[in-house]
């Protein structure tokens, strides 16, 4: 058998949402193979790559063991829980909503405010501030939304934790969330630090 029949394949590139996926296949002690298409949001081999097993060209994609494809961290997320259900909060229904409102609301502000020109000429400036004010608006919500406890769930690190611990390197940077989120900003740093994640933080300079 090849590579793709015996193994999970993550097709990420530094930086981005695919270190995300990462830390959470480290957590739950899953293994991977990384494949790297750093790159890929310029045409060439990166990009060709890429896009033969997702026609979007987004990472992470992962392709499985047995040859099927999945995409988004979201459905990833849970695809994992379903094999790793003593990672699901006790509190489920709340962890299903925060997965799903992270996803839906915060991760599109990076959608339309990374590369502007890919949706209007007119306004750059105007939405790159929108979104950039409108993520920090979430950010702050979610703050207020946290108890007691080093992780978002209390004593029980989840997967959610996977992606505050990569986003606080994303715009508005850490500074701001040390600033402005002290409470998203110490879990993130939590979980940066676990001796398990601190290469996957070093590899992907976050």
């Amino acid at each position: 058998m090849n590579d793709k029949q015996n193994v999970t394949q993550l097709y990420g590139a530094t930086g981005c949402g695919s270190a995300i996926t990462e830390i959470m296949y480290t957590l739950v002690g899953e293994s991977y193979q990384f494949i790297d298409v750093s790159g890929f949001e310029q045409p060439g081999s990166a990009r060709n790559r890429l896009l033969q097993i997702n026609p979007l060209a987004q990472v992470p994609a992962l392709q499985l063991a047995d040859g099927r494809v999945i995409t988004e961290s979201a459905a990833i997320a849970l695809l994992l829980l379903d094999r790793h259900p003593q990672l699901v909060p006790a509190d489920r229904t709340r962890f299903y909503h925060l997965l799903i409102w992270l996803v839906a609301n915060v991760y599109p502000t990076f959608t339309y405010g990374d590369v502007t020109t890919r949706w209007t000429l007119l306004g750059e400036r105007e939405l790159l501030a929108s979104t950039e004010n409108y993520r920090q608006q979430l950010w702050r919500w979610l703050e207020s939304q946290i108890e007691e406890g080093p992780y978002l769930f209390g004593t029980q690190i989840s997967l959610l934790d996977a992606y505050l611990a990569v986003m606080v390197s994303w715009r508005p940077r850490q500074a701001w969330f040390a600033e402005h989120t002290p409470k998203l900003m110490a879990i993130a740093r939590r979980v940066r630090e676990l001796e398990n994640i601190r290469p996957i933080i070093a590899r992907n300079q976050l």
